[in-house]
């Protein structure tokens, strides 16, 4: 990956909806040569697929937090990541050093649906403990900083 596309990954981000012509303006590229770069990064995985953004206080989703999972000692992780996938409130899931095994980031309506989503974690075989942050404002979200990365940038097709 090159700083050229870095700057159309960037440009990308900032509007996947953008025309081949209007990305190669912002790059100083034509627009077939932008749809052949937009196609290798593909291909090679760095751009893994395009979505809409939504607002979470628009639709009612006014309440985030974090919570961490503590496993009992005989848990099945891959049997507790499954259940994971099947409770719809949880938008992130990362695998974690430290005493939690996971963190899941949620979204939920108000206190009361998060006090019941706790309760529901806590039911699912194999958590023995939750620890939850509840966040107060988001600054920011979706950054992914991109700048200095040109050259290594999908080097190894790994997940983050």
């Amino acid at each position: 990956m090159d700083e050229l596309d870095a700057r159309l990954v960037t440009a990308l981000r900032e509007n996947a909806r953008a025309s081949y012509a209007e990305l190669g303006r912002l790059v100083g590229l034509s627009g077939p040569s932008v749809q052949e770069r937009v196609r290798r990064l593909e291909e090679r995985g760095v751009l893994t697929g395009y979505r809409a953004l939504v607002r979470p206080g628009a639709v009612g989703l006014t309440v985030t937090s974090l919570i961490g999972l503590l496993l009992s000692d005989n848990a099945d992780q891959t049997a507790v990541v499954e259940r994971l996938q099947d409770v719809p409130e949880i938008e992130d899931c990362w695998f974690v050093a430290g005493e939690e095994s996971y963190v899941v980031k949620v979204r939920v309506r108000d206190v009361d649906a998060l006090e019941e989503l706790l309760g529901r974690l806590l039911r699912v075989d194999g958590i023995s403990r939750t620890r939850t942050t509840l966040v107060l404002s988001t600054k920011w979200e979706g950054r992914l900083p991109l700048d200095g990365l040109a050259g290594e940038v999908g080097a190894t097709p790994a997940e983050s």
